[in-house]
């Protein structure tokens, strides 16, 4: 048990489910009455609701009336709400605001969600129903004809045509990966929770402008002010402290800190988690008749094969590559010029880069940054939804909290009708894990009502100090916008079926809203109404504002490189490590880097050991590459808005909604895109986008 974990909670028979056993929670919206709900409650809320769905299911099953779309598929769709309910709430707390007590739970409830969810799938009566329905016979609408395809390409893609040995089998190596991919999530959590690096010399903060020190000042408080200043692990934070600080002694400890997150060698090291993770998965595809988990992974997706993806990343990958090398002789250039006797390290790309940035487009992000406060960018990013999608938002004051950081907003549509809440939870803690996410406690439906949704972004943003306002980056104003565009994925759902709400669509698919979305915070008219300084209102300089646009495509052999080589390893390992007994995956990194040549300047994105898009769950496994995927969707979707003449042309932005943001899973992607653009993308609108086109 590590320092970080609480001893393993069990649920008694008698013991106390709290709120989670009210029907109907007398709260605004409908929220989870968060201040209520203790970490005792959760295991027993589990239990029970488990019990109810295992009810439910038997029932569906067993009935003994000819199998049809009413009585097993809508039936299944309609079973499960209270599990879904506690769910919700218990796994965007474990991911956004965690204790030692609800990680015990997480590390006992996920492998029996698991195998629950396993013996739905694997139950033969049930595939024997569903199996039996004639979506002609019955004159089945599209709708219902497309949550039968997807159940009955669920129940076979886990297991449901397998021998019952290999069903066994199939069942136990689900309850491990939970566990597996829990412990992964909660050491990588430990590792960054862990680690700071003080600053307490004023020669520590060397180079760091006014908004870093404060920053950092707030991070050294929020962690009981042992020391003046310091940097954590958090992206936020780190990440500028390797652009300004001109310790380079002090860069290379932070980035050698960030980069070996999860292979630390004590009990937060996941090496052997991700050994025995390849080794499952492959066996698994195996068992279901794929050469590869990644070819199993990709047969469900826009994508098709691993080849298909392979093929996009090699594509970006050399003139990637080639720019990265330009760009490396430019900053070893500088680095020359400023007396530097060294070689250009990882730890030093980003600090001469910005450099580099200011010599060739004189722009520094600590210019940018104060016309960028954090209530101008939700400002910015609520009137795009406003002028694409006649939304409007309205700020709660008294609602329900898991943690007083959280804000809300009801939002409605053009006529006034209730399209669904929005949560914003925008800062930097060490009870949140890493990174930028979208989630639901409430997905849309109408099938015997309907539900609005209620949809949480979460961000790591580092807080201002008390009684100033929280000032972006560039980059944080994207992270902000993607997310954003991702909520309003899953607000806009406009479907009767839960299985089809929302963002539960290919996960190359998927990004595709949000990385969209990125391109209208780069629109000057945008910049021009929200981007204001955050102390005088002044909008930005126009000639800021056109050499911040300038610089869009500066750095972009880096980054290019940088996110392709995790695409590209994520695809090797599940293509080339399956089932090895004594994978090393630090080995097997190096190696796959090597065979593409990866620049020994440059690191992956996200290494192994703290990959948790791949590792925490399957989500996005063998499917890293979807970022990219949806990359070349997105450039040439706003091409369409180009093309009309106007980033909001309301005809363009209506088939936007009705085929991408509102239609959910209703279509497969090709589909749904050919029905907003008239046909599929090309590559080219991308190439442009980042700069690599020849």
């Amino acid at each position: 048990m590590t320092a970080n974990q609480a001893p393993e909670i069990q649920a008694g028979p008698a013991a106390d489910a709290g709120p989670f056993a009210e029907a109907v929670w007398a709260t605004p919206y409908c929220l989870p009455p968060f201040e209520r709900i203790r970490p005792e409650h959760y295991l027993p809320a589990f239990e029970r609701a488990i019990a109810a769905h295992e009810a439910e299911i038997a029932t569906i099953a067993g009935d003994a009336r000819t199998p049809d779309f009413a009585n097993t598929v809508a039936a299944l769709e309609r079973a499960g709400q209270d599990l879904d309910r506690v769910a919700s709430v218990f796994f965007n707390l474990s991911g956004s605001h965690t204790n030692p007590e609800l990680q015990a739970v997480e590390r006992t409830i996920t492998p029996r969600l698991a195998r629950h969810g396993s013996a739905i799938y694997l139950n033969a009566a049930l595939w024997a129903r569903i199996s039996a329905i004639d979506p002609n016979a019955e004159a089945l609408g599209d709708e219902e004809r497309r949550v039968l395809d997807r159940y009955r390409t669920r129940f076979r893609r886990a297991g449901a045509d397998l021998a019952p040995e290999a069903k066994e089998r199939m069942a136990a190596m689900a309850g491990r990966l939970a566990e597996l991919g829990t412990s992964f999530s909660q050491n990588l959590l430990a590792d960054e929770s862990s680690f700071v690096l003080p600053l307490d010399g004023e020669d520590d903060l060397a180079g760091l402008p006014p908004f870093l020190r404060a920053a950092a000042a707030s991070a050294a408080e929020a962690r009981g002010g042992e020391h003046r200043h310091v940097i954590t692990l958090s992206r936020s934070l780190i990440e500028p402290f390797l652009v300004f600080s001109t310790r380079r002694d002090l860069r290379e400890r932070a980035y050698e800190a960030w980069i070996r997150r999860g292979e630390g060698g004590g009990p937060t090291d996941n090496r052997a988690i991700i050994r025995e993770i390849i080794a499952l998965r492959a066996e698994r595809a195996r068992l279901l008749g794929y050469e590869s988990f990644a070819h199993f992974k990709l047969a469900d997706t826009m994508a098709k094969s691993p080849d298909s993806a392979m093929d996009l990343l090699r594509a970006v990958w050399a003139p990637a590559r080639a720019r990265a090398a330009a760009e490396r002789d430019r900053l070893q250039a500088i680095v020359q010029a400023d007396g530097g006797n060294f070689a250009l390290a990882r730890h030093d790309w980003r600090h001469y880069a910005e450099k580099l940035r200011r010599a060739e487009h004189d722009l520094d992000e600590g210019e940018i940054k104060p016309y960028l406060p954090l209530e101008g960018v939700i400002a910015a990013a609520f009137d795009t939804a406003s002028r694409l999608f006649g939304l409007r938002f309205e700020e709660l004051s008294d609602f329900p909290r898991y943690h007083p950081d959280v804000r809300a907003w009801a939002v409605r549509d053009a006529d006034g009708s209730e399209v669904g809440l929005f949560l914003g939870d925008y800062f930097a803690r060490s009870s949140k894990r890493s990174g930028a996410w979208m989630s639901a406690f409430r997905s849309q439906e109408r099938l015997d009502d309907d539900i609005r949704p209620i949809i949480v972004n979460v961000m790591n943003f580092a807080r201002a100090p008390e009684g100033e306002p929280t000032l972006l980056s560039f980059d944080d104003a994207r992270t902000l916008f993607h997310e954003f565009g991702h909520a309003l994925h899953g607000l806009l759902s406009d479907v009767t079926y839960p299985l089809l709400a929302g963002t539960a669509v290919s996960g190359d698919f998927v990004e595709l809203p949000s990385q969209l979305y990125e391109h209208w915070l780069e629109q000057p008219d945008v910049l021009r109404a929200y981007a204001r300084h955050y102390q005088t209102g002044e909008p930005m300089p126009e000639d800021l504002l056109n050499r911040l646009l300038a610089a869009r495509s500066f750095n972009q052999g880096f980054s290019t490189v940088e996110y392709t080589s995790s695409a590209i390893v994520d695809m090797t390992l599940h293509l080339s490590a399956a089932g090895e007994d004594g994978l090393d995956v630090i080995a097997f990194e190096a190696d796959a880097l090597e065979r593409i040549a990866m620049p020994a300047e440059i690191a992956m994105r996200h290494r192994s050991p703290h990959f948790a898009h791949i590792f925490s769950g399957d989500g996005y496994a063998a499917g890293y590459y979807s970022y990219l995927w949806s990359e070349v969707l997105d450039a040439d979707a706003f091409d369409a808005f180009r093309e009309a003449g106007d980033i909001f042309d309301p005809e363009t932005a209506a088939r936007l909604r009705k085929f991408v943001y509102g239609a959910g899973n209703l279509r497969d992607p090709s589909e749904a895109y050919t029905a907003f653009r008239g046909r599929l993308p090309s590559i080219d609108p991308l190439l442009r986008k980042r700069g690599l086109a020849a």
